[in-house]
């Protein structure tokens, strides 16, 4: 059961992980330099986010329950580093929580005040500028919860994996 529990744990966080890193490093980058910075790419990037973090929620509950029933299971070694994951996990959630309960509905309310398009506003523009502002903020968050899922997966990297491993691995 431990071992189950462990692997759960390892893919639900490097699912995460790998679709924020899909998104910031393939997806938007190559959106962008396919389809130029127009509507249809805010309303690709606005929905991908939006899946994305819904993975998010799903993946990290799955991580939180795994390392909560793995507890008793743990050797003292691995107690210590899941009492730092869970909380850098739980960070995670909240971040992308507040990006797709917070930033994007904000976003959104600017789009639809500049008519559908953004960039149709000159830069100097308020609305133009809190949107600029709010995007920034949802790159840093989003990023943040990136490199704490990064450090997540490294710290997993330390327990003590051999106990409760089927026999089959272990020879």
């Amino acid at each position: 059961m431990g071992y189950v529990l462990r692997a759960v744990r390892l893919l639900s966080m490097v699912v995460w992980v790998g679709g924020l890193a899909f998104f910031a490093f393939v997806e938007a980058p190559t959106a962008a330099r396919v389809m130029g910075i127009t509507q249809q790419f805010a309303l690709l990037i606005g929905e991908s986010i939006g899946g994305i973090n819904s993975i998010g929620y799903a993946t990290s509950m799955l991580f939180i329950l795994c390392s909560l029933l793995l507890w008793k299971r743990s050797s003292p070694n691995t107690r210590k580093l899941l009492v730092v994951e869970l909380p850098l996990a739980i960070v995670m959630f909240a971040a992308v929580l507040y990006v797709q309960r917070s930033i994007v509905p904000a976003m959104e309310r600017d789009r639809t005040a500049a008519n559908g398009d953004i960039n149709a506003l000159a830069p100097d523009n308020p609305i133009r500028a809190h949107f600029d502002r709010l995007h920034a903020n949802s790159e840093s968050v989003e990023g943040a919860a990136l490199f704490l899922g990064v450090a997540v997966v490294l710290l997993m990297a330390g327990e003590d994996s051999r106990q409760d491993c089927p026999q089959v691995l272990t020879r």
